[in-house]
C-alpha cells in the first residue's frame, strides 16, 4: 500500500465515522483542551496496526505527539503499552475507535497467522493468505498476514491468473483455459504468473502434459494425497495446497513436500485482539 492509499482509506474510514461531526466529544470536550493516552494490551498476541494509527493521527491532526513504545510484529502480553499519544482531546477521543478497530483487527490476524506458522516450523512451506478479506480492508489484512510471519498470495484479480474450477469449467476445460490464457496475456503484454486449481490426479496429469503455467493448486486433498500429487508433479511447476486446511491439519500438509499453503481463515474467521486506548 503506497501513501496515497494509505489516505484514500483513512479519509474514507473517518468520514465514515465522523460525517458533520464528533456531536459527544465536541459538546463534551472543549476544543482547546489538551488530554494524553496510552494503548494498552489486553491479551496475549502478535502487535499489528502500528504504522496505520500513526498515519491515522498524522492525516487528521499532525500536532498530535505519538510515542510508539513497540513494534509492529513483537509478542505482547497484558499490560503492555503499545504507544502513548498527547494533544488535542478532541482529535483522540474522534480518532479512537478507528484507531482501535484497525489495530485490534490487523492484531488478530497477525496473531492468527502467528499460530499457523508455527505450526509449519521445521518445514520449507510458505503460509499464504487468499482474497477472502474485509472490503475496503484488504490492504491493511494482507499487511497483518506478514506482520504475523505469513506472506502474500495475489493481492488481487489484476497481479496473478489463477484459473479455478469455475474458470475451466466455463472455458470448456483445461486446455482451452490454458490456451485462451495464454493468447489473453500475449495479446494484452501483459507478465503474470498462471496457477491453476487440479481437483484430482487425473486433471494434475493433464496440467503436465499441457504445460505453460508456473504453479498447480493441489485442491482439496488429503496430506497423503497432497504427497503423491507433490511427487507427480517433481518440481516442474510450484505446488500450493489449499482447501479445508485447518489448525489442526496444518503440519501434515507442511510435511508432503509442498511449495506453498494457502488458508483462507488467516483473514476470514479471525477475533480481533482486545486493546484499549486510555486517558492517564
Amino acid at each position: 500500500m503506497n501513501n496515497n492509499e494509505f489516505e484514500a482509506f483513512i479519509k474514507n474510514a473517518l468520514h465514515e465515522d465522523i460525517r458533520d461531526g464528533d456531536h459527544t466529544t465536541l459538546s463534551c470536550v472543549p476544543k482547546i483542551a489538551k488530554g494524553k493516552a496510552k494503548l494498552l494490551v489486553k491479551e496475549k498476541g502478535v502487535l499489528a496496526g502500528l504504522e496505520i494509527a500513526r498515519k491515522v493521527y498524522n492525516l487528521y491532526d499532525s500536532d498530535i505527539k505519538f510515542n510508539q513504545l513497540l513494534e509492529d510484529g513483537d509478542k505482547i502480553n497484558v499490560g503492555d503499552i503499545a504507544y502513548t499519544v498527547e494533544g488535542n482531546s478532541q482529535t483522540i477521543l474522534t480518532t479512537e475507535r478507528l484507531i482501535l478497530n484497525i489495530m485490534q483487527r490487523m492484531s488478530g490476524i497477525a496473531t492468527q497467522t502467528g499460530i499457523y506458522v508455527d505450526k509449519t516450523r521445521g518445514t520449507d512451506v510458505k503460509l499464504l493468505d487468499t482474497r477472502k478479506t474485509t472490503p475496503g480492508m484488504r490492504l491493511l489484512e494482507k499487511m497483518a498476514v506478514k506482520i504475523g510471519g505469513g506472506e502474500n498470495h495475489r493481492i488481487g484479480l489484476y497481479d496473478m491468473i489463477m484459473i479455478k474450477d469455475n474458470h475451466i469449467d466455463f472455458a470448456g476445460g483445461i486446455k482451452q483455459a490454458i490456451e485462451k490464457t495464454k493468447n489473453y496475456l500475449d495479446e494484452n503484454k501483459l507478465k503474470l504468473k498462471i496457477e491453476i486449481e487440479a481437483r484430482s490426479f487425473d486433471e494434475i496429469n493433464e496440467i503436465l502434459s499441457i504445460g505453460g503455467i508456473d504453479r498447480i493448486m493441489i485442491d482439496n486433498f488429503t496430506p497423503d494425497n497432497c504427497k503423491k500429487a507433490v511427487e507427480i508433479i517433481n518440481n516442474k511447476y510450484e505446488t500450493e495446497a489449499s482447501g479445508g486446511i485447518t489448525l489442526e491439519t496444518i503440519s501434515d500438509y507442511a510435511k508432503t513436500g509442498v511449495d506453498y499453503i494457502s488458508v483462507g481463515a488467516l483473514t476470514h474467521q479471525i477475533k480481533s485482539l482486545d486493546l484499549s486506548l486510555k486517558a492517564y
